[in-house]
């Protein structure tokens, strides 16, 4: 256990019907490769001591005696392997026969669970030969009476996050399947005994279920399917095995390749989940204690380097438009609203100002306005390139909107002389007067067209303050507000590679010039100050930002998993490097946050002090930054 994770195996062993010597050695085997692999928790399929399709071999005293045997070595096997397992059988109960899950841990069978719904009509028929359970009860196994029946939750005596829960087969699919009420009932993770044999369609049908019911449930959940040596006479089992997330599937297995699959369940991440509002229920569950604690240390999931752009490029097309459109009804209505005689934004050759005006070009066609009513203004100063200045006036003329030109570079030095700023410093002072200056040109046009300033900025740099006070950090709407940097860059190149001629080249041209604000002079008419250099990689910050706030990262787990996903990429000194300048941002920077212009939600991660992020704005970092300090 590690950062809150524990490791998860989903296993179809290879058996043969009826034969439980067989099929007892091959469980007994797989539990050791499993746990030599660092498995805490270890799940079979349904029946899978015995065959799921016995058919009516289930009626036989010989092989219920033999399962009973076979289960006794397993659970002989199990001392002091430290990990909770789950093994499929048939178990006879007084003049009943049950199809359940043994759930063994340490030389002992802590619970059996039963399945809650068989059926006469399902692919195994179940209901012809298992019962239902009316009520929890008790049953005699190796001299000790074993809590028998469905109302179980097992927790970790190591980690009280980790608690587990587990449905049979065919319960997944029943309207009020079990595992709603063991995730009620306080089960982070539900395990799933299945003997689902494959037909055309069913592992996307399985894979879309599991999914939802995950998501739904905020929970984990590991299925483990029957596969080879199962009786083909009437069906194919083909050991689809599944491990997800909170709707996320993590790990899976191919069909026939009868193979186990183990990943890690963030139980950390689930837990904090659940605190912001998920009810929990008191059924009458009986909580029974495990022992697990695996002493694995490479992390064998993986996150995405980019996690707020889709890695598909077909789904990051489509996620694009539908970006844009969210951005643009949000403006639509306001310059609606607002009855808006222009919509008026500061163009800078860059890409997010390049976004915002595709925004607003996409929301005055959407509102029947003629474009020219869109004021795009760009303001050349001291760091201004002929390359960016060259490319807003391709760009405004490209999408046929006003535009205006402003030098201020005449105003600027004038402001800086009133203050007596000093010549030749160019200090803080000397930046922040041109990106107000921009800002006040901006209001003042938008006064003289009964305009409305759109705000440029994005979620990166609303995470990290990269802005300037009563400057480019205000506006009147700001549409970029929960669009990070990095996914910026990809709803411009959707849009690009949709479009053709002028604007296909401008837009192009834009997506390779560096990030930068041009505050500082030009170097041979080149830009000299680029925002990665003085702030860290936007990859970084993205991933960083993604994982602390939607998944609730400490900075020491956040360090340990950007290591792993960016190995190769950056230095782990580089990636400690950022991290703590990320953090001691976002945590100072939270004024500006605390008072920012309305901006729409278009992700699952917004910074807007009003419905998204609330944190005082004199909170202090010491504790975060103090996790970082001996790494």
């Amino acid at each position: 256990m590690k950062f809150g994770y524990a490791k998860i195996c989903a296993v179809t062993p290879k058996i043969k019907v009826a034969d439980v010597d067989f099929n007892k050695n091959s469980i007994i085997e797989q539990i050791s490769s499993a746990i030599n692999l660092g498995a805490e928790i270890i799940v079979f399929p349904e029946l899978c001591l015995t065959g799921a399709t016995c058919g009516d071999l289930f009626f036989s005293s010989v092989l219920i005696e033999g399962a009973k045997s076979g289960l006794e070595e397993i659970v002989n096997f199990s001392k002091q392997k430290q990990a909770l397992i789950f093994v499929g059988l048939p178990v006879k109960k007084d003049n009943s026969l049950y199809n359940a899950l043994a759930v063994v841990n340490d030389g002992k069978v802590l619970a059996f669970i039963t399945k809650t719904f068989t059926s006469n009509t399902n692919d195994l028929c179940d209901g012809r030969y298992f019962s239902t359970l009316k009520e929890d009860t008790e049953i005699d196994f190796l001299g000790e009476r074993v809590a028998f029946g469905t109302k179980f939750i097992f927790k970790n005596s190591k980690n009280a996050d980790v608690t587990v829960s587990a449905e049979i087969g065919t319960d997944l699919f029943s309207a009020s399947s079990p595992s709603t009420s063991h995730a009620l009932n306080g089960a982070n993770l539900i395990v799933n005994a299945s003997a689902t044999p494959v037909t055309v369609g069913k592992e996307e049908y399985l894979r879309a279920s599991i999914s939802a019911q995950s998501s739904k449930l905020l929970c984990g959940y590991a299925l483990a399917n029957a596969g080879e040596g199962e009786s083909t006479s009437d069906m194919v089992f083909g050991g689809c095995n599944y491990i997800c997330e909170c709707g996320k599937v993590i790990a899976q297995s191919k069909p026939f390749s009868n193979n186990f699959v183990i990943s890690e369940i963030d139980f950390s991440f689930i837990a904090q989940e659940r605190l912001k509002g998920y009810t929990n229920n008191d059924d009458g569950y009986k909580v029974i204690e495990f022992s697990a604690n695996s002493e694995w240390k490479d992390l064998s999931r993986e996150y995405e380097k980019t996690p707020f752009v889709p890695i598909e490029e077909k789904t990051m097309g489509e996620r694009a438009e539908l970006i844009l459109s969210i951005q643009a009804e949000g403006l639509k209505k306001r310059v609606a609203h607002a009855n808006s005689g222009s919509v008026v934004l500061g163009l800078s050759g860059g890409l997010d100002s390049t976004l915002a005006i595709l925004v607003a070009v996409t929301a005055m066609k959407k509102l029947n306005r003629p474009l020219k009513d869109v004021v795009a203004v760009t303001m050349p100063c001291f760091g201004t390139t002929s390359r960016t200045y060259l490319n807003t006036i391709k760009l405004g003329r490209a999408l046929g909107v006003t535009l205006k030109k402003v030098d201020i570079t005449k105003a600027v030095t004038r402001h800086l002389k009133d203050i007596k700023h000093p010549d030749g410093v160019f200090d803080v002072t000397f930046e922040n007067a041109q990106a107000r200056e921009r800002t006040q040109v901006l209001m003042d046009i938008a006064n003289m067209t009964n305009g409305l300033v759109i705000g440029t900025g994005d979620l990166s740099e609303v995470a990290l303050g990269w802005s300037t006070y009563n400057g480019d950090h205000m506006s009147m709407y700001a549409v970029n507000n929960s669009i990070p940097k990095t996914l910026v860059r990809h709803v411009v190149e959707a849009y690009a590679n949709k479009s053709k001629g002028k604007l296909k080249a401008v837009l192009t041209d834009i997506l390779d010039t560096p990030v930068s604000p041009e505050l500082l002079p030009a170097e041979n008419d080149a830009i000299s100050q680029k925002t990665e250099d003085i702030v860290g990689p936007y990859v970084l910050h993205d991933f960083f930002l993604f994982n602390m706030i939607r998944r609730g990262f400490a900075p020491e787990k956040l360090y340990f998993v950007a290591c792993k996903t960016f190995d190769g990429d950056f230095r782990k000194e580089t990636i400690l490097k950022w991290l703590k300048i990320f953090i001691r941002r976002f945590f100072i920077q939270q004024f500006k946050r605390s008072c920012a212009p309305d901006g729409i939600k278009v992700g699952s991660v917004g910074l807007s002090s009003k419905s998204e992020w609330k944190m005082p704005s004199d909170a202090v970092c010491k504790l975060w930054l103090d996790q970082l300090e001996n790494l």
